[in-house]
């Protein structure tokens, strides 16, 4: 007979702690850290996105993401292997932070065959996807490598994107240049980045008012509907939003039932990176678009 499985995601899974609680996922904090500042925070934990918001604007600092370290996740791991269990791990993809390798190490210290770690390739509720997808096929009695297996098949599937309003804390992060921001100000343009190939990757730039590059995502969904998955749709943004969240999911509502639409705040790390009024359209695909 097999193992029961538990499903451990870090913190950048950006699920609705309700949800995370009424289906037994288990959270392992990212790091956030700010210069000058000795304290070391815990994403999710000792603090969140507004927290680091107010921080930047007191000190004109964006703050430094890290990752669990091994052994941090083999002192996670080990209870729950103790207590029998299997497990089946991931959080954000291998491309974008050492937390996926990190996971991998620590699991190499465990009996062969107790955890498997999938490499989500993906970031905050793009891999908030592929964990509710596990605990569906947890509830319907898959074992922890038929999980595995199925989640790696629905990798490539996401579609990820994200209308950021402004590339401050992206410039500061060391993520995109000084000229761009610069030229993203005066020309008033508002990025659409999208996961690809396990990259965020600004793949549009439309011109003018934010609601225009909003518009844009919504568009790309109605055009993907024939080919989605809609057992759920994720709405995740990173606070201040204006109303646009609403207007988004008034508009989504509008081609699917709002009982599939799912509406999320992202955490500290996300937040760090791409700043507040950030807001993402989320789903998996039934087949990959060209």
């Amino acid at each position: 007979m097999a193992n029961k499985v538990i499903i451990v995601a870090d913190s950048t899974v950006d699920l609705n702690k309700d949800y995370i609680e009424q289906n037994d996922i288990r959270i392992i904090p990212l790091h956030v850290s700010f210069k000058g500042d000795d304290k070391d925070y815990l994403d999710g934990v000792n603090l969140d996105a507004e927290s680091v918001y107010k921080k930047v604007e007191e000190t004109g600092n964006t703050p430094t993401t890290g990752a669990a370290n091994v052994n941090q996740y083999i002192d996670f791991f080990k209870p729950l292997i103790d207590e029998g269990y299997d497990l089946i791990v991931t959080g954000i993809g291998s491309t974008l932070s050492s937390s996926h390798q990190n996971a991998v190490l620590a699991s190499q210290e465990f009996p062969e065959g107790r955890i498997e770690v999938v490499d989500s390739q993906n970031l905050s509720t793009g891999t908030g996807l592929l964990v509710c997808k596990m605990v569906d096929f947890r509830n319907e009695g898959d074992d922890v490598h038929e999980i595995a297996r199925k989640v790696r098949e629905l990798v490539p599937l996401i579609s990820a994107k994200f209308c950021i309003d402004r590339l401050d804390y992206l410039h500061k992060g060391g993520r995109c240049s000084g000229m761009t921001k610069l030229l993203a100000h005066f020309l008033n343009l508002h990025p659409i980045a999208k996961v690809i190939d396990g990259k965020l990757t600004v793949y549009k730039t439309p011109r003018g008012k934010y609601r225009k590059a909003v518009d844009a995502q919504i568009q790309e969904f109605v055009d993907d509907l024939p080919n989605m998955d809609l057992a759920r749709v994720f709405v995740t943004d990173s606070g201040h939003m204006d109303g646009e969240s609403d207007y988004i999911i008034e508009e989504l509502s509008k081609h699917i039932d709002r009982k599939l639409i799912i509406h999320t705040t992202a955490g500290c790390v996300i937040s760090s990176h791409c700043g507040p009024k950030t807001v993402g359209i989320l789903y998996i695909l039934k087949e990959k678009k060209n």
